[in-house]
């Protein structure tokens, strides 16, 4: 062997060593981030509850505060010693804010500042909206509750979806996002596989 073709073995190798390290570093990436999805996820939501209850409750009750005069009981809100709107847990809606999270983990290619930015700017989103939802819902439910039922469950069912679908699309654009949930992860698995003739 001479020197030239030797050297040329030696890129080639390192080249291969290269992609092999690179492969077991996406492979480490995609199982560190659903592991997490998964972790996260017990027990029932318990971390998104825990945070997301007070940063929804208090800024609620501030706010229709300024139009009644409201008090607080725990997750309770009576306004005017008249009507108590009770917070549960489907208001505070922890499942939006989970699946923005999947959204967000399950995307790959995305440096750790830029996720972390990214998963701040969708749950602050969701927070607002969702702490305007209630706000308006409690307006509605004070005025007359002929309009309630209908109200709340326009916003649940099919406002919920379109919000959360929403804030990850302006999520794609705003941090200009080009992999895709789930699909290129299970795309690149698939290349690595046997499957693949």
């Amino acid at each position: 062997m001479n020197k030239k073709s030797g050297k040329l073995f030696d890129v080639l190798s390192f080249n291969k060593n290269l992609i092999k390290g690179l492969s077991k570093e996406k492979f480490s990436s995609i199982a560190l981030r659903y592991m997490i999805l998964i972790l996260i996820a017990l027990p029932n939501l318990w971390l998104f509850y825990f945070i997301f209850t007070p940063l929804t409750i208090y800024p609620v009750y501030y706010i229709l505060n300024l139009s009644f005069d409201a008090s607080l009981l725990g997750n309770i809100i009576v306004l005017n010693k008249k009507i108590a709107i009770e917070l549960i847990r489907a208001c505070i809606a922890g499942s939006a804010y989970y699946f923005l999270f999947v959204l967000n983990l399950a995307t790959p290619k995305i440096k750790i500042s830029k996720r972390i930015k990214m998963i701040f700017f969708a749950f602050l989103s969701l927070l607002i909206i969702n702490i305007f939802r209630i706000v308006l819902l409690s307006f509605v439910a004070y005025s007359g509750y002929s309009f309630f039922d209908i109200t709340h469950k326009l916003f649940w069912y099919l406002m919920s979806v379109v919000f959360v679908v929403g804030i990850w699309f302006a999520e794609v654009k705003i941090f200009k996002i080009k992999t895709i949930p789930f699909y290129s992860d299970l795309k690149f698995l698939y290349k690595k596989s046997h499957l693949r003739k």
